[in-house]
């Protein structure tokens, strides 16, 4: 059994709450940002919008963590959302109201959960919904992560452990859920990756019924288990999380380099989220606080662009009702925004010291290439069409503005200097 490619014929797009709100989102601020989408980035194909981790978690005020805090969790063990937080979830109703409201809005809803069985459920043996296990039986209690002490593992030589996940999406399927990022599961500090875990999750969402992305974290997956993402998950991290940092946006050319050749439909390499905009607005412990982004602007396009060539998930990470025009602009430029959810033959071209390029094909004759200046002096790239396999004129334009640039043969290079940190999108259209 693998994983329903029709849930992700395209790389997904779409508002995660963690960057701006870590562990802390209200149900008014989902909302609030929802309706921005609905708004003013829908028809460009923005969809999902995704609550990040501890919805489940009354006390959670900051992206810091509170450790052993009691959870909100049914007589099952499956975690509910907080009702001080998410007031529609009251009696009962869990994120059913909310996906409502977001489904009515023509967006997708999507959830973060941590990989495993609450540790409070095992204290308390709570059944398994579906079998005649408990929760201690099936848990792996050596299995823990290192960075937060909401769960145990699923131990799945068990009886009754893919019973547990099971009942987790058969819950997920009533709440109308699209979208599930499962975390501590795709590359661990402490076991490597929970490739069975993986297994059961995906067994879980086929038997529920209902379509559902299904998204991996943290990174950096490690390569040699691509096939078994490519297999099972929708997405996956190929880094661990991504901030405005230089340093994280340089490294990450090496990543996708590294993953080029499992780019496909159905299935992607995940280079994480945009932290773009207003971010940062209850981070405690992660790098920055409240800000905007750190990144300058010829890095964040540098940022969007090799996101587009490479086909990555584009998981908006700020507080979207705080979007200034140059942020808006990012999200809205239909010509990355197709060679993100349409190109083909995404690939690696060079590097030359820290000049980069990458090249894809469009669907009717037209071709990409994005030039990256990763030095931090000016630097002169070029290519030639037979870099990328053409063999004909064409017309260059710049992908950004859509500005005309020049006639290319051949027999010529195309010479561009770039900035510090600065890139170029280029649009090879045929010359007839």
């Amino acid at each position: 059994m693998e994983v329903n490619r029709l849930s992700a014929l395209t790389p997904p797009m779409g508002w995660n709450s963690w960057d701006c709100y870590g562990a802390s989102v209200t149900e008014e601020e989902v909302l609030g940002n929802a309706e921005y989408m609905a708004n003013h980035l829908k028809k460009y194909g923005w969809e999902y919008i995704v609550v990040d981790i501890q919805w489940y978690e009354p006390t959670a005020n900051s992206s810091a963590y509170n450790p052993f805090a009691p959870l909100c969790m049914d007589e099952y063990g499956r975690l509910l959302p907080a009702t001080n937080r998410f007031p529609s979830a009251k009696n009962g109703a869990g994120f059913k109201p909310l996906s409502d409201a977001i489904h009515d809005l023509g967006l997708k809803f999507g959830i973060h959960i941590m990989r495993g069985i609450p540790r409070q459920a095992v204290y308390e043996n709570s059944p398994v919904l579906g079998s005649t296990k408990t929760a201690r039986e099936i848990a792996h209690t050596n299995s823990i992560c290192p960075w937060n002490t909401d769960m145990y593992g699923v131990d799945p030589t068990k009886e009754g452990a893919q019973s547990y996940y099971n009942s987790l999406f058969e819950l997920y399927a009533q709440w109308g859920v699209d979208f599930v990022k499962v975390d501590d599961i795709a590359a661990s500090r402490l076991y490597d990756t929970h490739l069975e875990e993986i297994k059961m999750i995906q067994r879980a969402i086929q038997a529920c019924g209902r379509p559902m992305v299904l998204s991996l974290s943290p990174g950096p997956a490690p390569i040699k288990y691509a096939h078994h993402f490519k297999t099972n998950a929708n997405m996956w991290r190929i880094t661990d999380d991504f901030w405005d940092d230089w340093s994280l946006l340089y490294q990450m050319f090496e990543r996708c380099e590294v993953w080029e050749k499992h780019i496909g439909t159905g299935h992607w390499p995940d280079c994480d989220m945009l932290p773009l905009g207003h971010i940062g607005i209850r981070s405690v412990d992660g790098p920055g606080g409240d800000r905007w982004t750190r990144f300058t602007k010829d890095e964040q396009l540098t940022m969007m662009n090799l996101w587009a060539i490479c086909r990555s998930p584009l998981m908006f990470g700020g507080e979207l009702r705080d979007n200034d025009e140059w942020t808006l602009s990012l999200l809205t430029n239909e010509g990355i925004l197709s060679i993100n959810q349409k190109s083909v033959l995404n690939r690696f071209v060079y590097r030359e010291e820290d000049k980069v390029a990458w090249a894809a094909n469009g669907r009717n004759g037209e071709a990409y290439v994005a030039l990256f200046n990763l030095h931090d002096q000016q630097k002169t790239l070029q290519f030639r069409l037979d870099m990328v396999g053409i063999m004909e004129t064409v017309q260059l334009f710049n992908v950004w503005d859509r500005s005309f640039l020049q006639s290319l043969a051949p027999s010529e290079s195309f010479q561009i200097e770039l900035k510090p940190h600065q890139s170029m999108m280029l649009k090879l259209s045929p010359d007839r």
